[in-house]
């Protein structure tokens, strides 16, 4: 009876999942996080591996043809300016004609203009060149000049020389930082030329200058129209 009550003795009951210590119940027990099995981990970084060798593999590919293939150089805007025409048109206003000097395409203008001089109480003919080395010289012209509206035109710099050109000596005025001015009282006018240019070229503009204020009648009446004094 002993044996009997033994083999049919009954086994352990099982653990209640809804009270185990692995069930996530309402008292805001932390869940369990998902794991990426080993295998996949290594297939995703194994494909991510092979997508940045394939890009360097590809750029690698065209960078040669690139090289070998530069982009066109392009010279930039160029405004189409007459300056002969405008200073035509200015003639009247300005009550001389206004220079306009010609030298064989080499200095390129990018304006020229009348301009009435409501500030300065000077009004000026005005023309802008790119030189042939890239550089910059500004023209300014007019029969109104007087020392303040010139130092102011120099940028107050001292008189450092004189330049022969076209016949005539401009007078230097150097402001020992790269910008300098060439200035020439000249037929009636007073014509100042400007910029950070080689000397040789501020020579070749202001020789054409001169020829330009040669081939035009001196100054012999004010803006306003009555006879100068």
């Amino acid at each position: 009876m002993n044996d009997m009550q033994e083999k049919t003795s009954p086994s352990p009951e099982p653990a209640d999942p809804a009270g185990g210590p692995e069930a996530a119940g309402p008292g805001g027990e932390a869940p369990v996080k998902p794991v990426i099995p080993a295998a996949a981990a290594k297939r995703a970084n194994a494909s991510a591996i092979g997508m940045i060798i394939a890009l360097v593999v590809s750029i690698a590919a065209f960078l040669p043809i690139i090289l070998m293939n530069p982009l066109p150089k392009t010279e930039g805007y160029r405004p189409d300016i007459d300056v002969a025409a405008v200073s035509r048109n200015a003639t009247d206003v300005a009550g001389f004609t206004p220079a306009a000097p010609e030298t064989g395409g080499t200095f390129r203008p990018n304006y020229a203009r009348w301009e009435a001089g409501t500030g300065s109480g000077v009004p000026t003919w005005e023309v802008g060149f790119l030189t042939p080395k890239d550089s910059f010289i500004s023209l300014v012209q007019t029969s109104k000049a007087n020392p303040t509206w010139l130092l102011q035109q120099t940028r107050n710099a001292p008189v450092t020389g004189s330049r022969n050109a076209g016949g005539q000596e401009w007078e230097i005025r150097d402001t020992g930082k790269g910008e300098k001015s060439l200035v020439l009282d000249y037929r009636g006018t007073t014509v100042i030329l400007s910029g950070a240019a080689q000397l040789d070229e501020f020579a070749t503009l202001a020789d054409a200058v001169v020829k330009s204020m040669e081939s035009s009648p001196a100054v012999t009446v004010s803006p306003s129209g009555a006879p100068a004094p």
